[in-house]
C-alpha cells in the first residue's frame, strides 16, 4: 500500500463514516474502481486503524461533552440519584443505544460476515440507505430538542443502529433517521447518532486489535498506517463539523439520491 492509496483511504473512511453514505460500502467501492488490490491481512490491519481514527475524531469534536456526561453520570452515581440530572441520563442513554447492536452482532457474527463478501449485497442495502433517508424526511416532525431524547428514543434508535451491522447501510444515515422518526430534529438526531458511535467504534476497535497483535506486519507499511489514520482523523472531524451544520438547515435527500445511485450502478454492474 502506497501513502497516496493511504491518504485517499483515510479520507474516504473519515467522510463516510460519518456523513450517512455508509463507510462499508465506500470502502470496498474505491479500491475497486481504481484497481487497488491489497493482501487480506493488510486491508485488515489498515481497516482497524483508520475505524480508530474516526473514534479520535468523535472523541475529539465532542470532548466538552463527554467531559461533562461522564463527571455528571459519576456523581448522580454516587449520590444515589443515577438521573438527577440531563448530562446524567445522557450517559445511561447512551449505554441503552449501544446495546441493541452489540446483543445481535454477538449472535449474528457469522451472517455479517458472509454479508460483506457479496458486492450485490452492498448495492441493495444502499438502497436501503437512501429509503431509510427518504422516510425520516417524510414523516419525522422535527420538533423535538437533543434534551428532549427520551430512553425509548435511545433504544429506538440503538435499534436503528442493528441495521448498520449490514454493509452498505450507513450507521450514521440509519441512526440519524432513526432520531429523526422520534421526531427530533437534524441536528439532534446527528449529535446523538455521533455520541453513540463511540462505545460501538470503540468496542469494535478492542476486539479488531486482539486479532492485530496476532499478524506481523513489515515496516514498510507503518508509514501509510499513520498517514491513513491521521488522514481518516482530519477527515472525520471535518465531517461531523460540516454535517451537523448542514442538517440545521437541509434535508437528507441529497444523501438519499447519492446512496441510490451508488446502489443501482453497483447492482447493474454486479
Amino acid at each position: 500500500m502506497s501513502i497516496f492509496q493511504a491518504v485517499i483511504l483515510g479520507i474516504v473512511q473519515g467522510l463516510t463514516e460519518f456523513i450517512p453514505v455508509s463507510s462499508s460500502g465506500h470502502l470496498v467501492l474505491v479500491p475497486h474502481l481504481l484497481g487497488w488490490q491489497f493482501a487480506p491481512s493488510q486491508a485488515f490491519i489498515f481497516d482497524v486503524l483508520v475505524q480508530w481514527g474516526t473514534l479520535f475524531a468523535v472523541i475529539v469534536y465532542f470532548w466538552k461533552d463527554l467531559v461533562e456526561i461522564a463527571i455528571d453520570f459519576l456523581k448522580a452515581l454516587t449520590s444515589g440519584k443515577p438521573f438527577a440530572t440531563e448530562n446524567s441520563r445522557m450517559g445511561w442513554y447512551l449505554i441503552i443505544a449501544t446495546i441493541p447492536a452489540v446483543v445481535v452482532g454477538l449472535l449474528a457474527k457469522d451472517l455479517v460476515e458472509s454479508a460483506f463478501a457479496s458486492a450485490t449485497a452492498t448495492g441493495f442495502f444502499l438502497l436501503i440507505t437512501a429509503l431509510l433517508l427518504v422516510v425520516a424526511e417524510l414523516i419525522g416532525k422535527r420538533s423535538r430538542t437533543m434534551d428532549q431524547i427520551t430512553w425509548f428514543d435511545a433504544f429506538w434508535i440503538g435499534c436503528s443502529q442493528v441495521l448498520a451491522l449490514l454493509p452498505g447501510v450507513s450507521r450514521s444515515g440509519s441512526t440519524i433517521a432513526g432520531g429523526m422518526t422520534r421526531n427530533l430534529d437534524r441536528s439532534a438526531a446527528a449529535r446523538f447518532s455521533f455520541l453513540m458511535s463511540i462505545p460501538v467504534m470503540l468496542g469494535a476497535g478492542v476486539l479488531a486489535f486482539k486479532d492485530l497483535f496476532a499478524m506481523s506486519t513489515t515496516d514498510s507499511l507503518l508509514v501509510p498506517l499513520l498517514v491513513g489514520f491521521l488522514a481518516a482523523l482530519i477527515s472525520g472531524y471535518m465531517a461531523i463539523r460540516w454535517l451537523i451544520s448542514y442538517l440545521s438547515k437541509h434535508s437528507l435527500y441529497v444523501f438519499a439520491g447519492y446512496c441510490l445511485l451508488v446502489g443501482v450502478l453497483i447492482l447493474y454492474k454486479g
